[in-house]
């Protein structure tokens, strides 16, 4: 096919990745499937290198395989997160790079050479797999891929037995989902989420046919006359705190849900949800504060 490839979503004016370039991060709802892809299927690869070690080794091995011998890859990340190392990683797969520094980033450029070595040990370290101890599927660089989170494990202590129609927003690999299918009351549960790596993990964890899959950004639905939301919102975007992201979760489950409905919601405890939680719900409780993290039941 040939053609270019764009990983991740830089900020303006950082790169100038060729017209056309087709978006292959999972993090961007509609884009392909780089692992998916033939080997030696593309000229270009302009990646946004993820900072977690595992993540990025088997992003970089990834389009390295998918390149075409002599196909460029430029990988560049922040020099705070991960962008010093890139040279070493690229290095230890066999490629010559020339590195360059500016605008707080390191960028790597490399001509894919026809010898590479490490490229599948890369990808088996990052390729999806059964969490031993969660008993569930998940892959690195999925939020807490490895481990439920403490604001979860609260709401999981905190759950009442659910029903009618619900919604889990923002639900990674399906922890909560599994926690509310629980309940043979639950006629109906979305579970929304814009990792593409976790919706295929979750597809596999929630074997169950009241679960309908969304993979998209929360911020952008338009759900309606629900029964109940459980959710605990991200409130980081391209590594940045953005407390702006879980307000507009509490926006869109109080939009969702009918009248009465509930939302069962966990967060860091410095997050400041209270206000928002007060003008959209009728009523707000405080159903636990511990560890740092706390949960509330809000009421339509």
């Amino acid at each position: 096919m040939g053609g270019a490839l764009l990983y991740g979503r830089p900020a303006p004016g950082l790169i100038e990745a060729p017209r056309g370039a087709r978006q292959v991060s999972p993090l961007v709802p509609g884009s392909e499937d780089l692992a998916a892809m033939a080997e030696g299927s593309a000229d270009e690869a302009w990646v946004l290198a993820p900072p977690g070690t595992l993540e990025r080794d088997f992003v970089l091995a990834q389009a390295l395989r998918v390149l075409a011998p002599g196909g460029r890859l430029v990988a560049f990340a922040p020099k705070d997160k991960g962008g010093s190392r890139l040279k070493k990683a690229l290095e230890r797969f066999g490629c010559q790079v020339e590195e360059e520094a500016r605008r707080h980033h390191r960028f790597c450029d490399v001509g894919r050479p026809e010898g590479l070595h490490g490229l599948d040990e890369a990808i088996a370290a990052g390729a999806p797999r059964i969490v031993e101890g969660l008993g569930l599927w998940s892959q690195p660089g999925v939020f807490s891929w490895d481990r439920v989170d403490a604001g979860t494990a609260l709401l999981l202590g905190c759950l009442p037995e659910l029903k009618g129609r619900g919604a889990d927003l923002g639900g990674g690999i399906g922890v909560l989902a599994h926690r509310v299918l629980g309940s043979s009351a639950v006629t109906e549960l979305a579970v929304v989420e814009l990792d593409r790596r976790a919706v295929e993990a979750a597809r596999r964890n929630l074997d169950d046919p009241r679960v309908r899959l969304v993979w998209d950004d929360v911020r952008q639905l338009a759900l309606a006359d629900l029964d109940f939301v459980v959710m605990n919102p991200p409130f980081h975007d391209g590594g940045n705190e953005d407390r702006s992201l879980g307000q507009a979760f509490v926006a869109v489950a109080a939009a969702a849900l009918r009248k009465g409905g509930r939302l069962w919601l966990t967060a860091n405890r410095h997050l400041p949800y209270e206000a928002p939680l007060a003008e959209a719900f009728s009523r707000v409780d405080l159903r636990a504060d511990t560890g740092g993290y706390k949960v509330y039941e809000a009421v339509k």
